[in-house]
């Protein structure tokens, strides 16, 4: 551990009044008990005896003095399981301890932000304050817009190498390879604008699907290993015609990281079949559903399941523990089970909205959505019934006039409304043929949303702001941003938390207002979301030896009643860039991220 030590100490030559303290040999609580007081008195010199600090700095120095406190807490080492102050004194004093973790990369990088942050040395900004806040009136004014300006055009160059799916030339890429499809199973025009002829001719196999489009070796693999494994997947004729005929594409990257499953998810997914004791109900459902079908996290909302499969599988999916297959045919509830739960819905009058999910409720047929609505509908106490699908992107064809009629007949202004909720990923799934379907809805009155999952796939700069922009355009309204769940088996889809705040302060933040609609959401497991842009309910509580972080949620009713904390450990930051080089990507540009908390 001595070249460990060494690298820990020239991090600690940054505050070395800190480092005097912990370079000591005296007991552990004489050392917590001087760093707290050093980290209070930085908080009060730069405020008291330094008034004329900037005030950016002072409010990142104070963030980081928290972040301290916490780190410190013996109440949040409890809750992570470990000590961060006792791990920094073993790396100095403890020779290759047996029992200790070695210390990653990214644990040192945490360490030397966070004393940066409390000494005042982010240097996140330039030595200088922009030229305008010298001056007032006019010259202020046109100092800011050019200021503004820059800010602008550099967004813009960031927008501009995202390609969406209304290019003139992604239009006639994707119209070859639909040709392409249409010869392989000698099918006509006229059957491809048909839903049924899709759902019919899902490619659920590697090797049907690297006759179509081309595919990497581990694609080939992992899709092979997870058929031979009963682990769901399929593929839309429609949504494949999306998918570039070249392997290892950078455009249509996030296309394929949908439904093409990575080599380490399927492994992971198999190893925890394979464990009788494992549970993958990760978001604990089955704790927050009354009776089968219907799931109850709110007040006011409850999610009702009629059916539990999708003409195709998102990889990440929160209830692929419950999915049997791509397009079940034993997927949807039966009769009996789904009337007891519309009864159940019935008989709680305190619900007055109706989130219809699954699976994908427009996979069942016209006739009996329409029953479902008109038992729903009849219900006095529901105001609002949204139904959640991603046919709009995966399968637009489904959205036929004769549906959006049955629908459209239970949205009442004034009494009830329906809402159509989507799930967009990606510029290049925006399509002529998604706009068509959402602009169906839209002229019958009925809004479209959308939930964004923020995986390292659409996580580069401006590329949530890019999606934010062609959906707006379409008649899409962004709704929440999701940070993707903690599973381990998706953890090659992960994002740090702060990459998510990042985004919104940085990113997000210089879209107007009518296109940064959403909301960046944490879905805390058995007890619903949690809103990352309220610092006030969330907090780090610990940084552990791979660099990843530990934080605390606060259930959304903590104010009404006692209900527990959820403990999560984010990816870490260090190897979340590390895969943002290899993909290419200017590390420069994510410089601030070790500063969101």
């Amino acid at each position: 551990m001595s070249k460990k030590r060494d690298k820990l100490l020239k991090i600690l030559d940054i505050t070395p009044e800190l480092k005097e303290i912990m370079v000591t040999r005296k007991p552990l609580a004489y050392k917590r008990d001087k760093f707290r007081k050093f980290i209070t008195s930085l908080i009060i010199s730069s405020f008291e005896d330094n008034p004329a600090i900037a005030p950016l700095e002072w409010v990142m120095t104070r963030t980081a003095v928290d972040v301290c406190r916490s780190l410190l807490s013996k109440r949040n080492e409890h809750l992570a399981g470990f000590s961060f102050l006792a791990y920094l004194n073993d790396i100095l004093h403890n020779d290759a301890p047996r029992g200790i973790e070695k210390p990653d990369p990214g644990f040192f990088v945490e360490v030397e932000h966070l004393l940066r942050g409390i000494s005042g040395q982010t240097m996140i900004y330039e030595k200088k304050p922009p030229a305008f806040v010298k001056y007032s009136g006019r010259k202020a004014a046109l100092l800011r817009s050019a200021d503004l300006s820059r800010m602008a055009r550099a967004s813009q160059k960031y927008l501009g190498t995202y390609t969406h799916g209304l290019s003139n030339e992604t239009i006639r890429r994707r119209s070859i390879n639909k040709m392409r499809i249409l010869k392989y199973f000698n099918a006509t025009e006229f059957e491809w604008e048909r839903w049924n002829w899709h759902t019919s001719h899902i490619i659920r196999d590697a090797d049907t699907l690297r006759s179509l489009v081309k595919l990497s070796d581990t694609e080939y693999e992992a899709i092979g290993l997870a058929r031979k494994n009963h682990i769901p997947f399929g593929i839309t004729p429609y949504y494949l015609s999306l998918m570039d005929n070249k392997a290892n594409s950078v455009k249509d990257a996030a296309v394929r990281a949908q439904v093409i499953p990575p080599l380490q998810y399927v492994q992971k997914m198999i190893a925890e079949k394979a464990c009788s004791g494992s549970s993958m109900d990760f978001m604990l459902e089955n704790d927050t559903s009354p009776i089968e079908g219907v799931t109850r996290r709110y007040p006011n909302i409850v999610i009702l399941k009629p059916i539990l499969t999708c003409p195709q599988i998102c990889v990440y999916c929160q209830r692929n523990w419950e999915i049997e297959d791509v397009y079940s045919a034993n997927a949807a509830l039966n009769p009996d089970k789904l009337d007891k739960a519309l009864e159940w819905i019935e008989n709680t009058p305190e619900i007055n909205e109706v989130l219809v999910t699954g699976g994908d409720p427009f996979l069942l047929s016209n006739k009996k959505i329409e029953n479902l609505m008109s038992r729903i509908a009849r219900n006095p106490n529901v105001v609002r019934i949204r139904i959640g699908t991603r046919t709009l992107v995966t399968l637009p064809q489904r959205i036929t006039d004769s549906l959006v009629k049955v629908v459209n007949r239970y949205h009442t202004p004034g009494k009830r409304e329906v809402i159509i909720i989507t799930h967009f990923e990606h510029p290049y799934e925006v399509t002529p043929q998604a706009m068509e379907a959402v602009q169906k809805f839209k002229r019958s009155g009925m809004e479209v949303y959308n939930q964004l999952v923020y995986t390292f796939f659409n996580s580069r700069k401006f590329e949530a702001a890019a999606l934010r922009q062609q959906l707006r355009l379409i008649g899409v309204t962004p709704y929440y941003t999701f940070n993707t769940k903690g599973k381990e088996e998706t953890d090659d889809y992960r994002v740090p938390i702060a990459r998510l705040l990042q985004e919104q302060k940085e990113e997000a933040r210089l879209m107007p207002g009518t296109v940064r609609t959403d909301e960046i959401v944490f879905n805390v497991p058995g007890l619903g979301k949690n809103y990352l842009d309220a610092s006030q309910h969330h907090s780090l509580i610990s940084i552990l030896p791979n660099g990843q972080r530990v934080y605390e949620f606060h259930p959304w009713e903590k104010k009404l009643s006692l209900a527990d904390t959820y403990v999560y450990k984010d990816v870490s930051i260090f190897m979340y860039l590390k895969r943002l080089k290899a993909a290419g990507e200017d590390l420069s540009a994510y410089k601030s991220i070790w500063h969101y908390y």
